[in-house]
């Protein structure tokens, strides 16, 4: 018997799937912190460190939005407004930090 009530044994991801999902961002916020901390590489390259750290965060963004808020199977208005918002963050953030170069 599944430990979940019925109504939400159907939409709960499997426990596998959810552990693949912490490591991948286990493993993309290390990435982040070696580009930002490995040998100032954030200081030799700001452009190409700025780009890899906005790509990885969009990445662990739609890994929270799709698996961990559980949207994967919701309609595409949901999905959609989720990750266009993060798109739009990211954007901000870019103009902002090609502003200050």
């Amino acid at each position: 018997m599944s430990p979940l009530p019925s109504e939400f044994a159907e939409s709960a991801l499997p426990s596998r799937r959810l552990d693949g999902a912490w490591g991948l961002l286990l493993a993309a916020t290390f990435a982040t912190w070696m580009i930002g901390d490995f040998d100032q590489g954030a200081a030799r390259m700001p452009l190409a460190a700025m780009a890899a750290v906005a790509v990885i965060t969009f990445v662990k963004g739609r890994v929270v939005v799709l698996d961990f808020m559980g949207l994967r199977r919701v309609s595409l208005f949901w999905r959609g407004l989720l990750l266009g918002w993060l798109i739009f963050v990211l954007g901000l953030v870019a103009l902002a930090y090609g502003l200050g170069l």
